[in-house]
């Protein structure tokens, strides 16, 4: 079995959430900010849902979408 996250089935903090907030607006990957949280992907992507966010990347292109050369 896999092992847990530090944070796995905690409650959210103040700062978590305010740490969430920083990480998103940096675009920081969403695995990465899991990593920093002690929390899973999901967990992460489900908060961020919750608060109104989005953890898609703001500075890269949609797949298929860039320009052939």
């Amino acid at each position: 079995m896999a092992k847990q996250p530090p944070n796995s089935r905690k409650q959210w903090t103040p700062e978590h959430e305010s740490q969430l907030r920083k990480e998103i607006k940096q675009n920081t990957p969403t695995p990465l900010m899991a990593l920093h949280l002690g929390r899973s992907k999901g967990a992460v992507q489900q908060k961020a849902n919750d608060l109104g966010l989005s953890t898609k990347p703001t500075n890269k292109s949609p797949y298929g979408t860039s320009k052939k050369k």
